[in-house]
């Protein structure tokens, strides 16, 4: 292996969390985004990238850096059921929730088991592939974030309390340059303004560190995590937020004698990871309740440890969710039935034989599919489909093509939901403009939210300046191929 190789660009990726096609277009029309308007101009915009399912970012970093759909990197989304250890596992939802599943457990699942034990070992990152290779990589504030080099990380005196690290410490297979707010930093004396992770600030003052002291490696990827939670309670057409941050990446431009010299230095990339639904106002209307729908079953608290007892386990992911049947007298045709009584529910899926069932609230009739099959979709996917295609909008060609709409390359993702995991359970999805609810689960009422199939949360940008390449496909599972390529040229 060829030590610290030097790509001759290095490729920096900016990951703004909920960026959204129709906004970007707007900050940039209206004069409130110059950094990537001088992004989008002097290089390719895709409008349309799809994401993965759940759109949930760690399930779609997951997706971004491995080259794979959930299935395969079996990170099924921010909260789901362990069956092989009977435990919710919570990566951090809203505060109520996370506090009843347990505030130091939620932590750990976030900073280490996440990467070190329920990413799938079978999977390689884009690090791991490029430390391979001899070409360095940075990550700066991902959660998502497993390479080869072992770093330490740290936390605070003050938060020692919430966590179950032996004296706050402990090491992870990282990056070979790692920020992660609080926990790992390049500026030692800097203050993250966020626990967690350090706001859009702080990742931008980071990347700018490696930029001026000429410490670029092959490949840096950034997260700026502030879009998403103003986007949950103003909106989906908010663009404060983009302005924001693009002065932020205006500065970081700066550092070059001119942005045109920056695009000669570097490959630039920015990327959205999901869009968002706008939600309706009332309660009674928009919020899928599951306990009620489901009242007749014994639901798992999520406060105590899964018991005998116990018939059902939900796990809402804000606009879909994971319904666990663990009473194994309880036949699964009894539970989808109940969740097909309600007309908020448009896509309620399970595994059945070797395939995938489809059935609706909304629509009549069912759908069973399977890979490998007649039909052929744009991403040389090929499924077999009986029944009723409708039930994903799916057309199919008298050539035996397959066209997506609502739901874009949506056999392929729910089928990496419904295998992301072992078990006996379904998947949910509402239709735009509801969201599900389960016991103390946040929900956003006249505000915005994510993590259904839908395209209003699928289809993200991407901007790519400084190389004429594009990816093979418009998905964000293709990109760790297109960055692959790209650094080994």
């Amino acid at each position: 292996m060829n030590q610290h190789v030097k790509p001759r660009k290095p490729v920096i990726l900016l990951n703004i969390d909920s960026l959204m096609p129709e906004p970007l277009e707007m900050a940039v029309q209206t004069g409130k985004a110059p950094a990537l308007k001088f992004l989008m101009e002097n290089g390719t915009y895709i409008s349309n990238m799809v994401s993965s399912f759940p759109t949930m970012s760690v399930t779609i970093d997951s997706s971004l850096l491995t080259g794979t759909y959930a299935d395969q990197h079996q990170i099924p989304g921010l909260n789901w059921f362990d069956d092989s250890k009977n435990e919710i596992i919570n990566y951090g939802t809203g505060f109520r929730e996370t506090n009843k599943s347990g505030l130091r457990k939620t932590v750990h699942n976030m900073l280490y088991r996440l990467n070190n034990e329920h990413l799938s070992s079978h999977v390689r990152t884009v690090y791991e592939e490029l430390a391979d290779k001899g070409i360095q990589s940075a990550s700066i504030n991902s959660f998502v974030y497993r390479g080869n080099t072992p770093q330490k990380l740290q936390v605070p005196g003050v938060l020692r309390g919430f966590t179950r690290f032996k004296d706050g410490q402990w090491t992870a297979e990282a990056t070979s340059i790692f920020s992660l707010g609080v926990f790992s930093k390049l500026r030692k004396r800097s203050v993250a303004t966020q626990i967690a992770a350090g706001n859009y600030k702080y990742t931008a003052r980071e990347l700018r560190h490696l930029i001026s002291r000429n410490n670029l490696p092959g490949f840096t990827f950034c997260i700026f995590q502030d879009l998403d939670f103003r986007i949950h309670f103003k909106g989906p057409m908010d663009i404060k937020g983009i302005a924001k941050i693009d002065r932020q990446i205006q500065k970081t431009l700066n550092l070059y004698a001119s942005w045109e010299e920056a695009l000669i230095r570097n490959v630039w990339m920015v990327m959205g990871d999901n869009g968002h639904a706008p939600m309706g106002s009332r309660y009674r209307d928009f919020v899928i309740d599951l306990r009620k729908r489901l009242k007749k079953y014994r639901i798992a608290r999520i406060q105590h440890p899964i018991r005998k007892k116990d018939q059902i386990v939900l796990s809402v992911n804000q606009r879909m969710a994971y319904v666990y049947i663990l009473d194994d007298t309880l036949p699964l045709s009894t539970v989808t039935g109940q969740l097909m009584k309600d007309s908020r529910i448009d896509i309620i899926a399970w595994k059945s034989g070797d395939g995938i069932r489809i059935e609706s609230g909304m629509r009549e009739g069912t759908l069973h599919y399977s890979p490998g099959g007649e039909y052929s979709d744009v991403y040389q996917q090929t499924w077999h489909m009986r029944g009723n295609p409708e039930l994903l909008d799916v057309t199919l060609s008298s050539d035996n093509k397959i066209s997506y709409g609502d739901y874009p390359d949506g056999l392929a993702r729910i089928y990496g939901a419904l295998h992301s995991q072992p078990g006996r359970f379904v998947v949910v999805n509402a239709k735009p403009g509801c969201e599900f609810k389960a016991q103390s689960t946040p929900f956003h009422l006249g505000g915005a939210a994510h993590g259904s199939l839908h395209k209003q949360e699928t289809l993200v940008p991407l901007v790519i300046a400084g190389t004429a390449i594009k990816p093979k496909y418009s998905r964000l599972v293709d990109m760790k191929s297109f960055l692959l390529d790209l650094l080994e040229r």
